[in-house]
């Protein structure tokens, strides 16, 4: 799995039209282009900085996400933004659930009966 990280620091009046243009990148994206999930998230901090955050099936899906029109719109953004775009990207190797959380409390729990 690939996860691009996409960070927006938008200019205090420019916000509502980034925010418009990256709700309109959202829909048209799925599955069948292999993307897992798509978000956009504002900084609790700064409401002018935006994440975006996407994880894609395998890096040729990526890929091809960057070549896209889409991306280019998302690229194009950067006139209206106040620091230039941060683009991480990252490849995940393994990935654990809900399960290693509570393998983990299970050995605090061994440890520290007390406090459980």
């Amino acid at each position: 799995m690939d996860i691009i990280r996409t960070i927006m620091k938008v200019s205090p009046e420019k916000q509502k039209e980034v925010l418009q243009t990256l709700i309109s990148l959202i829909e048209p994206l799925g599955k069948k282009n292999g993307c897992l999930s798509y978000g956009i998230y504002c900084n609790i901090e700064d409401k002018n900085i935006f994440n975006l955050i996407s994880e894609w099936e395998n890096r040729q899906h990526l890929d091809n996400y960057i070549m896209s029109g889409r991306f280019s719109v998302l690229l194009g953004t950067k006139s209206l933004l106040s620091k230039p775009i941060e683009i991480k990207i990252f490849t995940v190797s393994d990935c654990e659930g809900i399960e290693a959380v509570d393998a983990v409390r299970k050995k605090i729990k061994l440890i520290y009966p007390i406090l459980y």
